[in-house]
């Protein structure tokens, strides 16, 4: 395994990362008009970019493996390309590495801030919906179950017919 196939797999992230998040600024936008269908789509599109991102991390995590596990260091779950560029030989490569590892990051850093802005708008739709809903809504009288009495028509106290027959 190389570090040039290590990166070829980072640079195919950083892309799918990119679309991912040009789908994000779509869905903003989206949102903001209220269009369900369109936002419908959106989501089943960013379903099928998050498979193949799942599917190339995968293969990430699989040559990093394969190069340190090569390079004499001892296999754990958890190796990253941070452990990579630091057992790379050529400084050229820890270059090449280390550059394309901080564009996925900051990659990373800017879709996960739209999502929350994505998170934020659905969030304060949906208490619009439900705030008009709630003014549409007829209001309903509280029923009391309590032991009180209710006056009728004539002046003794009567104990209501749901009370008594209980």
């Amino acid at each position: 395994m190389s570090v040039e196939t290590i990166c070829s797999t980072l640079e195919k992230l950083e892309r799918m990362h990119k679309s991912l998040l040009e789908l994000a600024l779509k869905k903003t936008e989206i949102i903001k008009i209220g269009d369900i269908e369109a936002l419908d789509q959106m989501l089943k599109d960013e379903q099928a970019h998050v498979a193949a991102i799942d599917k190339l991390e995968q293969q990430r995590q699989q040559q990093v493996t394969d190069y340190l596990v090569a390079n004499g260091f001892a296999a754990t779950d958890k190796m990253t390309v941070a452990d990579v560029i630091e057992a790379a030989k050529q400084p050229a490569d820890k270059e090449v590495l280390s550059a394309v590892r901080q564009r996925l990051l900051q990659l990373i850093q800017a879709l996960k801030q739209q999502n929350d802005l994505n998170q934020k708008l659905v969030f304060q739709s949906l208490q619009v919906v439900n705030l008009t809903l709630g003014a549409f809504r007829p209001q309903q009288e509280s029923i009391n179950y309590s032991d009180k009495e209710v006056k009728g028509t004539n002046t003794i106290a009567k104990k209501s017919y749901f009370d008594s027959q209980a």
